[in-house]
């Protein structure tokens, strides 16, 4: 490894003209890699890994995948799922680490990766040139968009089981194609896609149909503290709502969603209470109201209309503070009591 990790090394992305290119060579020059993205990694994450890892093995690279969880359950039936790794400490000698949609090593929730020269590849409205190679991109629907390019460009072949693992970022980020970041583009992306062997329908019901009893029912006491003023709706669980049910932590997710579908409502949070106190809120919003500038001061990130955080308890005052929050967005925007 020498001295490639240095931080001297590191490149705004601002002063790269080219960071696709630029990542691609160092991808060329080196033989072994780590994959990573996020903690409670979701569909783009984990579909974006498996596509990434694929990608390396054709052009006749070593691919080592890992996260910090593991797997969500939906998620298992993707092509290659059971080569994504769980750790919290990386060892070995890698060329690089190419991490996805991760703001920060913390991020992460993986140990080690200082060691590595950092391949920095990010759509959210929280993304940042952080890495030593840096390729940000806010307008792509999926971090898997951004691994679809990166194909192409390589002219590496899109089999159905890249373009399964791609479509299931498309899908799941966009939730269902029904968020903000959707345009023409995101549809034709999806149409090659489907034309590279992706089957859209069985992908649906793999991720939308195979919901868990423990969900549902943490579903329903998530409901049962369901409140909505004017164009803010907000429901929350405790961490005795998840003994009670026997949900697992990939059951929270989507939740929220049931909120910010009330008529009139225009902004949402989900706020969950963790084992140690501390309460991890998702926030969700229609239009053009961006929650990620809030979730970006709470030490959280994410994008305009689907973004989270972590903040200290109890329930009671961060329900306080985010209501605050989100009271102070819809009134700057003019939002109108629904």
């Amino acid at each position: 490894m020498g001295d490639m990790h240095s931080s001297a090394n590191i490149r705004p992305a601002g002063l790269d003209p080219d960071p696709l290119e630029s990542i691609l060579d160092a991808i060329r020059g080196g033989e072994r890699f780590l994959v990573c993205s996020h903690s409670r990694p979701d569909g783009d994450a984990v579909g974006s890994v498996l596509a990434m890892g694929m990608f390396l093995e054709q052009l006749g690279k070593r691919a080592d995948l890992f996260t910090a969880d593991r797997i969500p359950a939906v998620y298992r039936k993707l092509p290659g799922a059971g080569a994504i790794q769980t750790a919290l400490r990386i060892h070995g000698p890698y060329d690089a680490a190419i991490l996805l949609e991760c703001d920060s090593f913390e991020r992460t929730r993986l140990r080690g990766l200082e060691n590595y020269r950092i391949i920095n590849i990010d759509h959210h409205a929280s993304g940042r040139p952080w890495g030593h190679f840096n390729w940000i991109d806010r307008q792509a629907a999926s971090v898997g968009e951004l691994v679809y390019r990166m194909i192409r460009a390589a002219g590496a072949r899109l089999t159905p089981e890249i373009a399964t693992c791609l479509y299931t970022t498309l899908l799941t980020d966009t939730g269902g194609f029904i968020y903000g970041g959707v345009r023409a583009s995101t549809f034709a992306l999806a149409e090659q896609l489907v034309l590279a062997g992706a089957n859209p329908i069985r992908i649906s019901q793999d991720v939308y149909f195979s919901t868990p009893v423990s969900k549902l029912l943490l579903l329903g006491a998530a409901l049962n503290n369901l409140h909505r003023e004017g164009p803010v709706a907000w429901l929350w669980i405790t961490h005795n709502d998840i003994l009670r049910t026997c949900a697992a932590d990939e059951d929270c997710e989507g939740i929220v969603n049931y909120a910010l579908s009330i008529a009139g409502v225009e902004a949402a949070a989900f706020l969950r209470e963790l084992p140690e106190g501390r309460i991890r809120m998702s926030l969700r919003s229609k239009g053009h109201l961006n929650v990620a500038a809030i979730a970006e001061q709470l030490g959280g990130g994410g994008h305009e209309n689907a973004a989270g955080c972590t903040v200290d308890g109890p329930l009671g005052r961060a329900l306080e503070e985010i209501l605050a929050e989100l009271g102070r967005l819809v009134a700057g925007s003019g939002a109108e009591p629904g």
